[in-house]
């Protein structure tokens, strides 16, 4: 009992219990990043190219970037990714490159925060998955998951940690869990592409962004609702529901009427069975560090390249066309202007947020809303997938994504107008 609760306690409380210190409430991770970030100074950013340099390296000393094209390019990228990290630290390179929302923000807003968050999540990752709670919580919470997003119990963990803490530390959690078998290829791809979205501390920045703070808790729950609703939607139709459903450790079925004794026993036994809290710790920081070099570079050169298409060429105005029944079916005014900064969303999900600023109140709205349940970017939550076990293609995670987005969109512009006129 000891070993179950006293580590889930305090996993519980770093990840999910906001608390307020210097004036600023958020979860006690985000404190320690915060922290950790003042502590290193300037020596943050040479914190960050140090992550980025090793990411760059690690494929071509372990010889997997010959494994695959795709990881063929993406070590390439890597590289690239280590030009742009160097231009964005000494200032070199051309002026266009260095404007506010080009170089400095991938760096200073992006790559930064995640290559101290999650290290350092994942150090307290191990109290919060290691040691019972994970298996407890997914018994109890199976009558829901499963029939509604076709997910073990567990992974209400995963879409939690991804809300309060960062898609990253989501992913970290279901990678994971992957590995040791308990879930299989299609539910972990189902909560890497639709729980795994960005945390409520970056949905106040692109609330900010909107002018939809004093909206904030319809903006918030709503985009939770549409989030999940569009997931239950995707887990029904191909890629998704096509993907392999064998694993070899599955979550225990409570006998009916009995479902509080059997979670209780199953927490007790994962907790006697779990490794000491030291061995728990360095394996989860390993594989934490591994992830923060496997993303950082594909931050920067990815990220990097999608900010300057979408800001000098008309690539995403086309593929924004695609998008535009979905708005369009609402008599939205701004119906072409929201389908396109939607398709943007694909290079980083803050460009639509960026884009609809100055647009009316249904369609910020809506740019807000879908811009967190599209789930999928590639400035950063596509190379964080690509860099865990989950067996999806950048084929797959494209059409998954242009699902989520023309879902997301039929659901949104609707919120949009009654957000409208409760504020009218």
């Amino acid at each position: 009992m000891f070993k179950l609760f006293v580590p889930s306690f305090i996993g519980v409380l770093i990840f999910f219990v906001p608390i307020t210190l210097d004036g600023k409430t958020t979860i006690p991770l985000d404190h320690m990043v915060t922290a950790a970030r003042s502590l290193l100074g300037e020596g943050s950013g040479f914190y960050a190219l140090a992550l980025i340099v090793a990411g760059a390296l690690y494929p071509l000393i372990r010889g997997t970037w010959r494994r695959s094209l795709t990881e063929r390019v993406f070590s390439v990228l890597k590289l690239a990714g280590v030009a742009a990290a160097v231009m964005a630290l000494t200032g070199w390179g051309p002026a266009f490159l260095h404007e506010p929302d080009m170089l400095p923000f991938l760096f200073d807003k992006l790559v930064i925060p995640v290559g101290l968050i999650v290290p350092i999540g994942a150090i307290f990752l191990a109290l919060l998955i290691s040691f019972g709670l994970l298996e407890l919580i997914g018994v109890l919470v199976q009558p829901v998951m499963r029939p509604v997003w076709r997910t073990p119990g567990r992974s209400a963990i995963d879409a939690v940690a991804s809300f309060v803490g960062s898609y990253s530390i989501g992913l970290l959690i279901t990678n994971r869990v992957y590995q040791a078998g308990q879930y299989s290829a299609r539910e972990a791809a189902i909560i890497a592409t639709g729980f795994s979205t960005v945390s409520a501390t970056f949905m106040i920045i692109v609330a900010k962004t909107l002018e939809l703070m004093a909206f904030w808790n319809l903006y918030f729950w709503l985009t939770l609702v549409i989030t999940f609703v569009v997931t239950a939607i995707t887990v029904r139709i191909p890629p998704l529901s096509s993907m392999d459903d064998s694993k070899t450790d599955g979550e225990p079925e409570a006998v009916p009427g009995r479902r509080l004794a059997t979670a209780w026993r199953t927490g007790l036994e994962v907790a006697e069975r779990a490794p000491s809290l030291l061995s728990s710790v360095a394996l989860n920081f390993r594989e934490g560090l591994l992830m923060a070099i496997s993303i950082l570079p594909s931050i920067m050169s990815v990220g990097l390249a999608g900010l300057l298409l979408a800001k000098y060429t008309p690539l995403f105005e086309w593929l924004g066309w695609a998008f535009y029944p979905f708005v369009a079916v609402w008599g939205l005014d701004e119906a072409a202007a929201l389908a396109q900064a939607s398709a943007a969303g694909l290079a980083e999900m803050f460009l639509p947020a960026l884009l609809m600023g100055d647009a009316g109140l249904a369609a910020r709205f809506a740019a807000g809303v879908v811009s967190v349940s599209a789930v999928l970017f590639f400035s950063a939550s596509i190379p964080c997938i690509l860099s865990t076990s989950i067996p999806l293609s950048v084929g797959r995670i494209v059409v998954v994504w242009f699902l989520r987005v023309a879902l997301s969109l039929l659901l949104a512009v609707p919120a949009g107008y009654l957000v409208q006129a409760l504020a009218g």
